[in-house]
């Protein structure tokens, strides 16, 4: 009978630490990138202002803590671009804040010149938006660790089209299983990690390292070599990515980070 006791105690305990750790488990947050197309120097600065004056404010307001505004640290002569990485607990969470965002008392003011722009006056030529699920080995995103100022650092955001949807949740398992661990041993201060669920390019996976300077981001890739040299040739994980898409962004002063 001892014994009978001493095995279902065991059990019971074996079974409330495996119950612990299912529910201490985090959630995989979701992350909007918005991305403004726009031509001209003057809608640079309408979206400028509405963002640091409206949008980010409103968002705060409505629970967001932490969102990212970027530009390509050499813009493009034809078109004009700013990344917007905004963060959400659950993927509810996007019309939640849209809704709260709709009835801000504050918005309409603030954000006059870019939400009652003419038609022949608009702010932008077009707006993407782009919806992630943050990978298993990352569930939330992080804030970087830099020492530089915002206007000298290097934020890496790199995209990862596949073939086809099962390659991409194999490169996607390639990154739970090895490149995470790779990067957050090197201090490669990742935001985030997503796999994309809407957008304009799919199957895609989204990724942004963040670095000093320009010289931290290549000495990091340098010492990225020989540990990803070890995986790249495993058989399980040929021909996941089709077309690799690399942009060079930094902070506005108004970004959160």
């Amino acid at each position: 009978m001892k014994s009978f006791l001493t095995k279902f105690f065991l059990s019971a305990v074996i079974l409330i630490a495996l119950s612990a750790n299912v529910f201490a488990a985090k959630s995989s947050y979701y992350y909007q990138i918005k991305v403004y197309h726009l031509k001209t120097n003057a809608q640079e600065n309408t979206i400028d202002a509405y963002l640091r004056d409206a949008y980010l404010p409103a968002l705060h307001r409505a629970g967001v803590k932490d969102i990212g505004v970027f530009k390509p640290i050499v813009q493009d002569t034809a078109e004009k671009l700013v990344y917007v990485f905004i963060p959400f607990k659950k993927l509810t969470d996007l019309d939640r804040i849209d809704l709260a965002i709709s009835k801000d008392k504050q918005l309409p003011e603030a954000g006059k010149a870019y939400l009652n722009a003419a038609y022949n006056e608009a702010p932008f030529t077009r707006v993407e938006s782009i919806i992630l699920k943050a990978f298993s080995a990352m569930p939330e995103y992080a804030l970087p660790k830099l020492t530089t100022p915002k206007n000298e650092r290097v934020y890496e955001l790199r995209s990862y089209e596949a073939a086809t949807e099962n390659l991409s949740l194999n490169k996607i398992e390639m990154f739970n299983d090895y490149e995470v661990d790779i990067f957050t041993k090197l201090n490669f201060n990742a935001v985030f990690y997503g796999q994309v669920i809407s957008g304009s390019k799919m199957p895609n996976l989204m990724y942004l390292t963040t670095f000093n300077n320009k010289a931290d981001r290549d000495k990091h890739w340098v010492d990225f070599g020989p540990e990803y040299k070890k995986i790249s040739g495993l058989p399980q994980y040929q021909h996941n990515v089709s077309k690799n898409v690399t942009l060079f962004l930094y902070p506005t002063d108004y970004s959160d980070f």
